[in-house]
C-alpha cells in the first residue's frame, strides 16, 4: 500500500519545477518496511526487490525515515535527502540490515528518440565483487563494475539478449540474465542484488525507466 500526503505531493501551478521519487528495497535481509518523509508515511510494506510506485515532490531536502513494517520507534534509516529540481531519483535502501544505507539514483529525464535502447547496470549486492557485464560469447558490455558503480547507458540494436555477470576479468559465469528484451526508443536498468554464497542469493532486476 502506497500514500501520497498532501505536504508531499506536487502542486499544480508548480508543475515546471517538479521532480519525481520512486523507493527500491535493495537490502537482502531486511524486512518489508515503512517509509516516512518529514514524519509522513508515503510508502508502506515495500518488500525486498519491490519498488513504490513514482511520487511527484517539490525540490528540496526530505528527512527520510524507515521501520521494518507496522514498527515506529528506532528507524534502521534517518536521514535527509536532497531532491533537486526537475529531476527523478531512484531512492535505494542498501547495504545490509546491520548497515543500511540510502542511495538516490538519477534517472532519464528525457525520452530519446533515435531508435535504439539504451540500457545500463548498477551493482546493489554488498558482498559481490565487482564484475563485467557480457553477452555468451564474450563480448563485455560494461566492464569493472564495482559495488554501488552505475554505468553510463549503452545504446544497443533491440532485441532479446541474455546477459551474464563474471568477476572482473575472469571466464566465470555467477549470474545469466536471461530472455531480456530491449525495445527501440526506451532505458533500461539492470540492478544487481542479493549475497553471493547466501541467501537470499544474486539476483538480476530489469526495470525499464520513465520516457
Amino acid at each position: 500500500m502506497f500514500y501520497y500526503p498532501n505536504m508531499f505531493m506536487m502542486r499544480k501551478n508548480n508543475a515546471q519545477d517538479s521532480s519525481s521519487i520512486r523507493v527500491f528495497h535493495a537490502v537482502p535481509d531486511a524486512p518489508a518496511v515503512d517509509v516516512y518523509a518529514n514524519g509522513d508515511l508515503i510508502v508502506q510494506d515495500l518488500a525486498y526487490r519491490q519498488f513504490s510506485p513514482y511520487l511527484p515532490v517539490a525540490p528540496g531536502k526530505y528527512n527520510i525515515e524507515i521501520y521494518p513494517t507496522g514498527q515506529k520507534e528506532n528507524p534502521v534509516v534517518d536521514t535527509d535527502v536532497y531532491v533537486p529540481q526537475e529531476t527523478v531519483l531512484n531512492i535505494a535502501a542498501i547495504g545490509e540490515l546491520s548497515n543500511i544505507s540510502l542511495y538516490p539514483i538519477p534517472e532519464p529525464t528525457n525520452a530519446q528518440d533515435f531508435g535504439r535502447p539504451c540500457i545500463r547496470f548498477i551493482h546493489l549486492s554488498p558482498n559481490a565483487p565487482a564484475v563485467d557485464i557480457t553477452v555468451p560469447d564474450g563480448r563485455k558490455i560494461f566492464r569493472n563494475v564495482g559495488y554501488k558503480d552505475i554505468t553510463d547507458y549503452a545504446c544497443i540494436p533491440s532485441g532479446t539478449y541474455t546477459f551474464q555477470v563474471r568477476p572482473s576479468g575472469t571466464d566465470d559465469v555467477v549470474l545469466t540474465i536471461p530472455n531480456v528484451k530491449l525495445m527501440p526508443n526506451n532505458y533500461y536498468t539492470i540492478y544487481a542484488v542479493g549475497l553471493v554464497g547466501e541467501k537470499p542469493p544474486l539476483q538480476a532486476i530489469v526495470a525499464l525507466e520513465p520516457r
